[in-house]
């Protein structure tokens, strides 16, 4: 066999695993308890929960759960990547698999019921308030 025909074997050989590329797909699910709340993450409205969205990276994801007569929550959570999410794995699993790799991930914020706060309560707000000044 010639050194152009091992050549052409190797382009062709290339050619088909480029073909054959995975990806990874990822999901991630928001409950709340009730369920209904709107969710909210990095400033950008997924939906009412339970809802399912998908995301392009890892990373610290600002979240914000509302619902009219509850108190809005606003935290943080963190996604951590998988393995097969660094190099050099990304590389394998993005370009090397047939396999479609799907990340999914699951997180619940259960909302605390509104405090109304009386009309003698918030005088005396007020008042300590202004004392204070």
């Amino acid at each position: 066999m010639s050194t152009r025909d091992l050549l052409l074997y190797l382009a062709a050989a290339v050619i088909m695993l480029l073909t054959l590329t995975g990806c990874v797909e990822r999901k991630l699910t928001v409950h709340t308890i009730p369920e209904g709340a709107l969710v909210t993450l990095n400033d950008e409205e997924i939906g009412r929960a339970p809802v399912t969205t998908s995301f392009e990276w890892y990373g610290d994801y600002n979240v914000r759960v509302s619902m009219p007569g509850y108190e809005t929550l606003e935290t943080h959570r963190k996604l951590d990547r998988p393995l097969h999410d660094r190099f050099p794995f990304d590389f394998i699993a993005n370009n090397l698999t047939s396999k479609q790799i799907v990340d999914e991930y699951e997180w619940t914020f259960e909302l605390q019921p509104k405090k109304e706060i009386g009309r003698d309560e918030l005088i005396e707000q007020a008042t300590e308030l202004r004392d204070q000044l």
